[in-house]
């Protein structure tokens, strides 16, 4: 399996979930073994997709250099991963990723409309080869060795309609489409004063995220999934993994993850050469990877 880019340049506006920021993003293909890059075109700074490039992981997943940052990455990472997008210039002209209506799937259409494309060398993955977990109380995320990708994530809040939720995702590309990627972010009336106040949350509206007051949803559609809560972390978690900078064998396991145990967990895992190898496919992992990509 070789491999991927995107086929042509496309181009998509939109507003930034914190920030609030109008922004407008341009995918770009790019060369083998170049990886992902985001560029900020508007301070001409580039930044790859590295463990060491995260600068802040409060409410998101977010990357910088010097004072120049770019935030909520993980939406469309979360896409990249699942289409199997291996190399990629990210240029935007502003500090934070369009939100578009708060799920991965207006950015699965992007790469469809883009069309994905092979290359000439091989791909890598990342093969681990004993567990790796970051606990904080009761909270963890952990990686353990397993023959395919699947992702296992419970949460629990304290509000009548999310309580606790359990979902166990088989990491396929059509699954994801169907299962994961309209799930959106979520967020609690109580909580938006605050996040104002912290510079953050200054883009959501009803369009973007799921509102919860104390009692109910106050989207006028209601729900996309019965447990989208449960789906959507899985989803930030799909695109923190690509930290990794590479697909990998492994079964992600997490109570009440979040984005800095998901970074943590990558740096982790790649400061310990002892827990994973890198292959490139050509092996029996093949058919499995192309089941996942297909």
């Amino acid at each position: 399996m070789k491999q991927r880019t995107i086929k042509k340049e496309v181009q998509v506006v939109g507003i930034g979930l914190h920030s609030g920021s109008p922004v407008t993003l341009t995918l770009k293909p790019a060369d083998d073994d170049y990886g992902i890059v985001f560029v900020r075109s508007d301070m001409g700074i580039s930044i790859p997709l590295r463990p060491e490039n995260v600068v802040d992981t409060n409410r998101a997943t977010i990357i910088g250099k010097g004072e120049v940052r770019i935030s909520t990455i993980e939406h469309l990472l979360s896409a990249l991963n699942a289409f199997g997008v291996d190399n990629l210039i990210v240029e935007i002209n502003g500090e934070e990723m369009p939100v578009m209506d708060g799920s991965s799937a207006s950015f699965c259409m992007l790469l469809q409309d883009a069309g994905v494309v092979t290359q000439q060398k091989n791909k890598k993955i990342l093969v681990l080869k004993k567990p790796v977990e970051i606990r904080d109380g009761d909270k963890f995320v952990r990686l353990v060795p397993s023959q395919k990708n699947e992702l296992d994530f419970e949460i629990k809040f304290d509000h009548p309609l999310i309580k606790n939720q359990k979902y166990e995702f088989v990491f396929t590309k059509s699954n994801y489409i169907k299962e994961i990627a309209r799930a959106r972010t979520f967020g609690f009336l109580k909580e938006v004063q605050y996040l104002r106040s912290i510079g953050k949350g200054r883009g959501a509206n009803l369009d973007n995220t799921v509102v919860l007051d104390e009692k109910r949803v106050l989207n006028t559609e209601g729900l996309r999934f019965q447990d989208e809560f449960v789906r959507h972390k899985i989803l930030d978690a799909i695109g923190d993994m690509m930290l990794l900078g590479m697909p990998f064998f492994a079964r992600y396991e997490s109570f009440a993850g979040s984005h800095h145990l998901n970074f943590r967990l990558t740096k982790a895992v790649l400061e310990d050469k002892d827990a994973y190898e890198v292959v490139e496919i050509g092996t029996v992992a093949e058919t499995v990877m192309e089941k996942a990509f297909a």
